[in-house]
């Protein structure tokens, strides 16, 4: 099979372009006309020495920008009006993730034997999430398709954006603290019982602080293994304990009140819940099914509370509002914007205005924190490798004071 760049103009009188595999030029040049294509212009990829690199750890999943993309092109190519089917067959064609590729072969064969595009969906949840299932039914439902796919591609990259920055928050001072812990594991290790023979050799009465370095270097030596046990047995213990109900729930509220990290984690619950769920809403999801899938989707076990607490609230026939503020996971400016939307009708545009708001908020806690733990990183460093040298070379000064005396 060769791959051959196409471009046309469809039925709606669109330009579209793609790649297509098929084994001649000739099969290209009948399956765009079948579809309805005019102006085709056909070119064969140029061969060329290809080397394929083993993937990996996350071979065989579909990525979150290879979703935005199928996502967008989709919503271009049904606006242009080109049946479901071939636009399925016309992006399946040119994945160049043969996993997604397969995915979206097996959802146009269902489509062809009689599904529902959600429905055909739902069937690969790896791929498609309960949101994007359900966005897509109550597109069908509401002949919007092209524009609830719109939606969904601008959700997925603003979703991609807060994780990708979540990720910049940790990834800093991970790095940091790993450089430190190695360093210091190399000296205690490695360089202080070199030291600790040559002042044996020396005899005479150890300063304090130096003591203490080679007796916490020898219990390294002889406990190294016990200790990289038990460090691992204990983060096999708390994954242990996190999947338990409560457990879980714990960790969580923890995390909501850590110092540094929990206003954070709060901001990032508030930005997600409102994004979807305001997404949902504007999409014409009910309300019901909307907090169904943002309560399984939180990620946090206080959050998903504080959601089935609203829902259920709202089956009584009370307001979201109420259990919102009871909570206490969301501060009261999102009660009262929410309790505003409510009364207005306008829930939808609040939440995406609340959801804007909290997008800056985590971007400037996250720059914030940075800009804090830089500087206290640095100075952790700097004391614990500058405090084992001076505790290192306190005996040598001592022994020059003595010589020089």
């Amino acid at each position: 099979m060769a791959k051959f760049n196409w471009e046309g103009r469809s039925r709606a009188g669109a330009t579209q372009t793609g790649v297509i595999e098929a084994p001649t030029l000739e099969a290209v040049e009948a399956q765009l006309k079948k579809y309805g294509f005019t102006n085709v212009t056909i070119k064969a990829e140029a061969k060329g020495l290809n080397f394929t690199l083993p993937k990996f750890g996350g071979g065989g999943k579909v990525d979150q920008k290879e979703l935005v993309i199928f996502t967008r092109q989709f919503s271009t190519m049904i606006d242009s009006g080109l049946p479901l089917v071939q636009c399925l067959e016309i992006l399946a064609s040119q994945q160049e993730n043969k996993t997604f590729q397969d995915i979206l072969y097996k959802v146009k064969e269902s489509v062809e034997s009689g599904s529902t595009f959600a429905d055909a969906l739902g069937k690969h949840p790896k791929a498609f999430d309960q949101l994007f299932v359900n966005l897509v039914a109550a597109g069908e439902i509401g002949g919007i398709l092209d524009t609830i796919l719109t939606r969904l591609a601008a959700y997925i990259e603003k979703a991609m954006k807060l994780k990708k920055q979540i990720k910049g928050a940790m990834v800093y001072p991970l790095t940091i603290m790993s450089i430190a812990v190695f360093v210091v594991g190399v000296i205690l290790i490695f360089v202080i019982p070199t030291f600790a023979k040559m002042f044996a050799d020396f005899g005479g009465e150890l300063p304090a602080p130096t003591k203490f370095v080679i007796a916490l270097s020898d219990f390294l030596v002889k406990y190294i293994v016990v200790i990289i046990a038990a460090f691992y047995g204990l983060i096999w213990a708390i994954k242990k304990y996190y999947t338990t109900p409560a457990g879980k729930k714990n960790i969580d509220r923890m995390s909501l009140q850590a110092p540094i990290a929990g206003p954070l984690i709060r901001k990032i619950a508030v930005a997600k819940f409102t994004r979807t769920l305001g997404t949902m809403v504007s999409s014409g999801v009910p309300i019901m099914d909307g907090l169904e899938i943002v309560a399984k989707t939180a990620g946090n076990k206080i959050v998903e509370e504080a959601i089935y607490a609203v829902r259920q609230a709202i089956s009584e026939g009370k307001t979201m509002a109420e259990p919102l503020a009871a909570c206490g996971v969301f501060p009261p400016m999102v009660v009262q914007m929410i309790s505003v939307g409510e009364a207005t009708g306008a829930m939808d545009a609040m939440l995406n205005k609340i959801a804007d708001f909290y997008d800056d908020e985590v971007d400037d806690a996250v720059g914030a924190m940075t800009a804090m733990m830089e500087p206290l990183l640095m100075v952790f460093l700097g004391v614990v490798v500058g405090g084992l040298v001076v505790a290192m070379y306190l005996p040598i000064f001592k022994l020059a004071g003595a010589v020089g005396g």
